[in-house]
């Protein structure tokens, strides 16, 4: 396992919540645990695509499988995570709609 510190987190940050669906997940995740199948349903999502996000957020290192008898949860895997997201919930961005389009892209 390689750890990593600074800009190569918020890179690896940046990528998982590049993606609305995973950063939906996140989203959920930084309230409390979920289970697949769970995040699945409450997202709208199959349950095979679910699974490829959350391989991508566990390959980032942002979530964490936890055994669970005969299931995994799914949990942040550092509660200051949490913290930052919620964190950023709170900011107010003032956009160039020349540079980017509403849905973060940008058109640069």
């Amino acid at each position: 396992m390689e750890l990593l510190m600074h800009a190569p987190v918020l890179a690896r940050f940046g990528y998982a919540v590049s993606d609305p669906t995973r950063a939906r997940i996140l989203l959920m995740l930084a309230t409390k645990a979920a289970y697949p199948s769970d995040l699945a349903d409450s997202l709208g999502v199959s349950r095979q695509s679910m699974s490829n996000h959350l391989t991508c957020l566990r390959g980032c290192g942002l979530v964490v499988a936890v055994p669970d008898g005969r299931r995994t949860r799914y949990e942040l895997a550092d509660v200051r995570l949490g913290h930052a997201i919620n964190d950023l919930l709170g900011v107010v961005l003032a956009v160039d709609p020349d540079c980017c389009a509403s849905d973060g892209t940008c058109m640069a």
